[in-house]
């Protein structure tokens, strides 16, 4: 039997939608919103009906029946922290996703299980999420920070890591959960994750925290210097967060995030551009030697995903330092959409159970 399923992911100025059956795309469309339509509400959740008609009116002008999907499923969004898989969309999950001291924000891609769920609610079909990122699979000893009051957390690109993970797996012939791989993710955040047997059980914090600067990420700073900072009177905790997170890496150096623009600069005899670009990529390379230090040099391969696999200069400046690890597989672009319909047609296939949200 062939599985039709409709994948929602929302985003902050954007809604991207897809219909597959099973592995077969028949649309993808991304639903641009206007900022002055955003602003028009108080708050992220109360932008739900908003969105759903336009995923509703979407579908129409495609021709896609209601009653011809066998699932939906959104993108997870800030739940509490879970183990990796396919999980059912319910009221608890909903007042998670509501609730902003859980993680001390509300994310667009919250209001992916609300449309899920209204969707397939009004034809009786399941609705799921996937692999948010707050999939946590860390060994206890990964948790450890150096100082008592602060533990490591996991917040990564979980959705398109363990789709390509899976992807890897298949291209040798194996298991997902048999073999090792470190996952490297490379887009406006970098993410790269030690996959030991299927398990993601370590990872650089990809939003703010530690590892290798990014296009748009600070990355792991000297705590010296950023306590001076911070102390200094000059900024408000909120202007840092955005620094560090939206206005660091690439953009604080060069003044774009765009690695295409970048290589173009290098090409041209920028220096400055080469030596920024180069130690981005020399930090992900040290950020990959340190996950195979946690699978203690027990690699079967390495994979590169993100935007920025696109990029050969990154690909192959990361494979001239770290080829001697692992083969390098390079799955380039988000494969966000094709993992969320996977994670359901999974489940309704019977290859895969979906878990309950507790």
């Amino acid at each position: 039997m062939i599985y039709r399923v409709l994948a929602i992911n929302p985003g902050s100025t954007s809604t991207k939608i897809a219909v597959y059956d099973d592995e077969k795309s028949i649309f993808t469309e991304t639903l641009r919103h206007d900022a002055n339509d955003i602003a028009k509400f108080d708050g992220i959740i109360e932008q739900y009906d908003f969105r759903k008609d336009l995923v509703l009116k979407a579908l129409e002008n495609h021709n896609i029946s209601l009653n011809s999907l066998e699932a939906v499923v959104g993108r997870g969004g800030l739940v509490k922290s879970l183990s990796s898989g396919t999980y059912k969309i319910n009221e608890k999950m909903k007042a998670d996703l509501k609730d902003p001291e859980l993680w001390g924000r509300i994310h667009a891609s919250n209001l992916g299980a609300f449309i899920a769920k209204a969707i397939a609610d009004e034809i009786d079909v399941p609705s799921f999420i996937v692999d948010p990122v707050t999939v946590d699979e860390f060994e206890d000893i990964a948790r450890i920070s150096g100082c008592p009051e602060i533990e490591r957390q996991s917040l990564l690109h979980a959705l398109n890591l363990r789709y390509c993970g899976m992807s890897s797996a298949k291209k040798l012939g194996r298991k997902f959960t048999e073999i090792n791989q470190i996952g490297v993710h490379m887009g406006g955040g970098i993410s790269v994750t030690a996959i030991k047997q299927g398990k993601m059980i370590d990872v650089n914090n990809a939003v703010l925290g530690m590892g290798p600067f990014s296009p748009q990420r600070a990355g792991a700073l000297p705590i010296g210097d950023l306590l001076e900072m911070a102390f200094s009177g000059k900024y408000t905790h909120k202007e840092l967060k955005i620094k560090f997170t939206k206005k660091g890496g690439l953009i604080a150096y060069l003044g774009t995030d765009d690695g295409r623009e970048i290589v173009k600069k290098i090409e041209a005899g920028d220096k400055k551009a080469k030596l920024i670009f180069d130690a981005m990529l020399y930090q992900i390379s040290k950020e990959i030697g340190a996950c195979a230090t946690v699978l203690k040099g027990k690699v079967n391969v390495i994979f590169l995903t993100g935007g920025l696999a696109y990029n050969d200069y990154v690909v192959n400046h990361l494979k001239d330092r770290t080829e001697f690890i692992a083969d390098i597989f390079v799955i380039p672009g988000e494969k966000e959409m094709e993992a969320l319909t996977q994670g359901a047609v999974r489940v309704l296939k019977g290859e895969e159970e979906a878990k309950e949200y507790i």
